[in-house]
């Protein structure tokens, strides 16, 4: 994911936060009070700035923190196949990609999307539910049959499959 990082900030040749806030977070009507940092070492001269290369994953003292009302509305958009309102802000065919099971991991799908193939990770939801999974084990469960979009922060890895079983058996 860091070299990913890099190569898209030497593609865009911005600080990937503000493409972030400008292409995803802004049209999903984000709060202003989450934040993408780098590790204090990931610092690069871009066009003869200073500018911070940002981390994959929120350790280390870098990454991504955001709290559960964006983190649901990042799930909706995904649930809604990458559409906000009227408006396609991430490709439908990239995000069907995103969500096809890798061969080393077919519960693994691109960067954060850990998929229920086969019903593996969430022996209690339907095979086509996905997560989003970041440090410190904070989820989005996305159930797209369900029409569903679930936060749950700071849950334990071991603790995920019975919380969903508990909200799927909540709503039926």
């Amino acid at each position: 994911m860091n070299v990913l990082a890099l190569a898209l900030l030497n593609i865009w040749r911005r600080p990937l936060p503000l493409v972030l806030k400008e292409k995803l977070m802004d049209p999903i009507g984000a709060s202003n009070s989450w934040r993408w940092t780098g590790y204090e070492n990931s610092w690069v001269v871009l066009d003869g700035q200073l500018v911070q290369s940002i981390s994959g994953g929120s350790h280390w003292g870098g990454g991504m923190f955001i709290h559960a009302y964006d983190q649901a509305r990042f799930g909706y958009l995904t649930l809604r196949n990458g559409k906000w309102k009227d408006r396609q802000i991430i490709s439908q065919t990239w995000l069907q990609k995103a969500r096809t099971p890798t061969l080393p991991e077919p519960t693994y799908g691109y960067m954060n999307f850990f998929l229920n193939t086969d019903r593996k990770f969430l022996p209690s939801a339907p095979a086509g539910a996905f997560v989003h999974i970041g440090a410190g084990t904070n989820m989005i469960y996305v159930d797209q049959e369900n029409d569903l979009v679930v936060v749950a922060r700071w849950i334990e890895n071991n603790a995920m499959n019975a919380f969903v079983g508990k909200v799927l058996e909540a709503i039926r």
